[in-house]
C-alpha cells in the first residue's frame, strides 16, 4: 500500500489549492481515505474522509464549507480542494487510508488510519 500526496505549495490568503493523493496497492472501493493536517506545534487533526464504496464524504465540523473531497476511480486518486485559504490553514497535509472492513469513515482521528503518505506542505501567506 502506498499513498503519495502532491499539490501543496506557498499561496496567498484567499487563493485555492487542490491536493492529490495517488493510492496504490488497493482500490478506493476497498478502503476509507482521509485527509488530515498538522500545523506546527499542534496535533494532527482530521479534515475530511471519503468512502468510495458507500458514497459518503465526511468533514470535520470546523472544515465544512471551504474544503471539498473528491475521487477519481480511474486514477485511484483522492483530491482535497481548499478554497479561500487562510494563514491558519498552514500545515502539512497527509493522506491516509483505513483498509479495515467495512470501508467506512470513522471520527477522523489519526489513530483510525493504518497507512500514511509522506505529507505535502501547504503554506498560506497573509
Amino acid at each position: 500500500v502506498q499513498l503519495v500526496e502532491s499539490g501543496g505549495g506557498l499561496v496567498q490568503a484567499g487563493e485555492s489549492l487542490r491536493l492529490s493523493c495517488k493510492a496504490s496497492g488497493f482500490t478506493l472501493a476497498d478502503g476509507a481515505v482521509g485527509w488530515l493536517r498538522q500545523a506546527p506545534g499542534k496535533e494532527r487533526e482530521g479534515v475530511s474522509c471519503i468512502s468510495e464504496r458507500y458514497g459518503t464524504k465526511d468533514y470535520a465540523e470546523s472544515m465544512e464549507g471551504r474544503f471539498t473531497i473528491s475521487s477519481d476511480n480511474a486514477k485511484n486518486t483522492v483530491y482535497l480542494e481548499i478554497n479561500s485559504l487562510k494563514p491558519e490553514d498552514t500545515a502539512v497535509y497527509y493522506c491516509a487510508a483505513d483498509l479495515r472492513l467495512p470501508p467506512i469513515c470513522g471520527s477522523g482521528t489519526a489513530s483510525e488510519y493504518d497507512y500514511w503518505g509522506q505529507g505535502t506542505q501547504v503554506t498560506v501567506s497573509s
